[in-house]
Formats: C-alpha cells, structure tokens, sequence
C-alpha cells in the first residue's frame, strides 16, 4: 500500500512540469535569434533566391516566380506576385491560384492542397502541392535573374 501513495505523490509533483521548459524554449530561441544562430522569421525580408533538388523559387520586392522540372516534358512554372501576412506569404499566381504559403525566415513551404486553378500552371502528373524550398541567397539581383527550363523570368 505504501509504493501506491508514493506514486500518486509523484504523480502529483509531476503535473506542471510542461511550462517551464516552454519558456525555457522560447529563451532559448530568443538567444539563439540575438547572436544570429537563427533568423529572426519577423524581421526576416523573404527576397532572395531559394532551392531544394531541382525546384527554384525567387523573391523580389512583390513578385515571385517559382518552376519545378522533372524532364520529359513533366513540370511547372508560375510567376506573379506576394503580399507578406505575417509568417505567411499571400501569393496570386493569377488565373484564381491564390495561396498562403508559410515563411520561417529560411525555408518557403506550399500547402500540399492548392487550388484547382494551379493546375493550369503544370504539366502531365506534376503539382506545386507542398513544395518546399531552402534559401540560397538573400540577393534580389539573382532572384531577379531567375529563368524556368523554357527561358521566362520569373521575378525580373
């Protein structure tokens, strides 16, 4: 009979214990953003040029452009313009293929559903659903320089 009133004592001792070490996590992203360990996603600026495998996207003043190219013919590309909503970029590719995508400071994150007015920008099986990308550069010049496979500028 004792261990079960020792167990419930520590169960209760251990309720709780979720608080701290959240603070302790958001101090410890805070000082990791004060000595520039981490980017700062609210105060980051989006532009630049970003990458992952063959997908490439890119970041001016209020446009962006992004293609993916699997070869065969089998693709997509889509240019237009972004408003900044926080952590989230309002992008409008035209043709009503309107999305949020989520912005961290480093990395630019599709929904996996977009519109069905997307569709429209592919090719065959192809989709811009969850596309992801990691920043290359914070240069607007070279994100102003990217061209899809067909040669287009997507942001200059």
């Amino acid at each position: 009979m004792r261990w079960i009133a020792v167990a419930l004592l520590l169960a209760g001792c251990s309720q709780g214990g979720s608080a701290p070490e959240t603070v302790e996590g958001a101090a410890l992203e805070q000082a990791a953003i004060a000595r520039d360990v981490v980017r700062d996603s609210a105060g980051a600026t989006p532009v630049g040029l970003y990458a992952r495998e063959g997908d490439r996207m890119c970041v001016t003043d209020r446009r962006i452009g992004m293609f993916i190219d699997y070869g065969d013919g089998i693709g997509c590309s889509g240019r237009g313009g972004f408003v900044r909503e926080g952590e989230q970029l309002r992008v409008d590719l035209g043709r009503d293929c309107t999305f949020a995508a989520a912005f961290d400071g480093d990395r630019i994150r599709l929904p996996g559903k977009l519109p069905e007015a997307c569709e429209a920008l592919c090719t065959k099986r192809a989709s811009l659903s969850g596309l992801q990308v990691d920043r290359l550069s914070d240069s607007a010049s070279e994100a102003a320089a990217l061209r899809d496979p067909a040669g287009r500028g997507l942001c200059g």
